[in-house]
């Protein structure tokens, strides 16, 4: 049942972009509000209270607006591009455990390491890697990974090492994939191009890596004794896995980006609409084509029974940006930013602080980015786009360092019994480096572009 509706709202949706009918939009409302009442059944925990919130919200400012009821049904498409995106990831994500990546790199992960900080940067690259395909499902495959080196270490020192690796790994690995669906959608707000922003993403990463690394020489100084590998292990065959992924990732975004231009649709819809034949033609040309459907097509289906939590917490938040806009509540805010539109750096340090506090009081990062685009909107073709979108995207990912509402954060401090506001906060710190950084570097652009 939630397999069909939900693929049935993200088919309709796709076909919408194509075909500009009132009833086609409307029935995409019939099956969103479907959608929502399902989806609120299956969620829970924090997602079921945002999406109640924001949803109550929603409605009441849809009553104050004194529409006719049926008008309802027309604002719910905020955010299908975005859980578009979510039911296709899995394809993409299966692909890597078909060809094996994942577990050759597990593999290397521990050869050879005598250092707690050569640990940390190998498992740094690793994660850095793996984020790009596995996303949030790397958090605990790596913290499994390195268990069993890590019980060497004091239990504070472990911590430490678990929340500031592998979420700063993470996170500095999403700034610059492009089927990250924050990356995917700044890139709509600005109507900028993956490869106008590709190059200075992924320097200002680099130095906030360099910088981490250069850190954690001196944070993380034990010893490790050697454990001898489960298996032999070939540093051909790694090199060759990562060619592989790397090769996979530039064809994805070549493709992307040639669709883009041809249809003038988005990135985000680009990426959605690309990522299933390009898993699969991948998993032809290393021959898994049989293997992958026997592991893609019930991994899909676990991942989209999975779903409800972002469906109920996403498409209410849709409302409740819509009906924030349209009453008019947002004007002062707005005001706010049109009078900071000459301002550049003040306005970068002002979209920062928008992100860290709704981040601390439990904003999702993608409900956060949507309500700011309508706060930019009257200013965001007036401004540097290429320097505005890497702000967006430093910003709104920064949070899955430190935030403790962020997916990442909760499942790490799940994997090693920690509050989740410790966890962030150690990486606090770092985040706030790496914003100050990018709204430089950005600044910088600003002026040439």
């Amino acid at each position: 049942m939630l397999i069909f509706i939900y693929s049935l709202l993200v088919l309709l949706y796709i076909i919408s972009r194509f075909i500009n009918d009132p009833f086609l939009s409307f029935t995409i409302g019939l099956v969103a509000a479907l959608s929502l009442v399902i989806s609120f059944l299956f969620s829970r925990g924090l997602y079921r209270n945002s999406g109640l919130v924001f949803l109550i919200v929603g409605l009441i400012l849809f009553s104050q607006n004194d529409l006719p009821w049926y008008q309802l049904f027309f604002y719910f498409e905020t955010m299908l591009g975005v859980l578009s995106l979510f039911l296709v990831l899995p394809f993409i994500n299966s692909l890597i455990r078909v060809g094996k990546y994942d577990k050759n790199l597990s593999t290397f992960l521990e050869q050879g390491v005598t250092k707690l900080s050569k640990l940390y940067k190998r498992s740094f690259l690793v994660t850095h890697l793996l984020g790009l395909f596995l996303n949030i499902a790397t958090i605990p495959l790596l913290a499994k990974s390195l268990k069993s080196t890590l019980h060497q270490i004091p239990t504070k020192t472990t911590n430490k090492f678990y929340s500031q690796n592998l979420l700063r790994a993470y996170a500095l690995c999403l700034t610059w994939s492009p089927m990250e669906v924050m990356v995917s959608t700044s890139l709509d707000i600005t109507n900028t191009s993956y490869l106008q922003i590709f190059p200075i993403v992924i320097s200002t990463a680099l130095i906030a890596i360099a910088a981490d690394w250069i850190l954690s020489s001196h944070k993380f100084t034990e010893e490790l004794s050697i454990i001898p590998p489960s298996q032999s292990i070939s540093m051909i065959k790694i090199k060759k896995k990562i060619y592989e992924m790397l090769l996979l990732l530039a064809v994805l975004i070549v493709l992307v980006s040639i669709l883009q231009s041809s249809l003038n649709k988005g990135y985000l819809f680009s990426i959605i609409v690309l990522i299933i034949p390009v898993s699969i033609g991948w998993s032809i040309i290393i021959g898994k084509f049989k293997r992958y459907f026997q592991i893609t097509i019930p991994h899909w289906k676990e991942r989209t029974n999975g779903l409800s939590n972002y469906f109920f917490m996403f498409l209410s938040a849709g409302l409740f940006v819509d009906m924030l806009s349209l009453s008019g509540h947002l004007m002062f805010l707005q005001l706010t930013f049109i009078h900071l539109a000459d301002k550049t750096f003040l306005l970068y340090v002002v979209i920062a602080s928008f992100f860290l506090i709704t981040s601390l009081i439990g904003f999702h990062p993608l409900v956060s980015i949507t309500l700011i685009a309508e706060l930019l909107s009257p200013i965001v073709f007036g401004v540097s786009n290429v320097g505005l979108t890497v702000v967006l995207i430093a910003c709104s990912l920064a949070t899955v360092m430190y935030s403790p509402y962020n997916l990442s954060v909760s499942i790490l401090a799940e994997q090693i019994k920690m509050n989740p506001y410790k966890l962030g906060l150690w990486n606090l710190p770092f985040a706030l480096f790496y914003i100050l950084l990018s709204i430089s570097v950005a600044y910088f652009i600003s002026l040439f572009f």
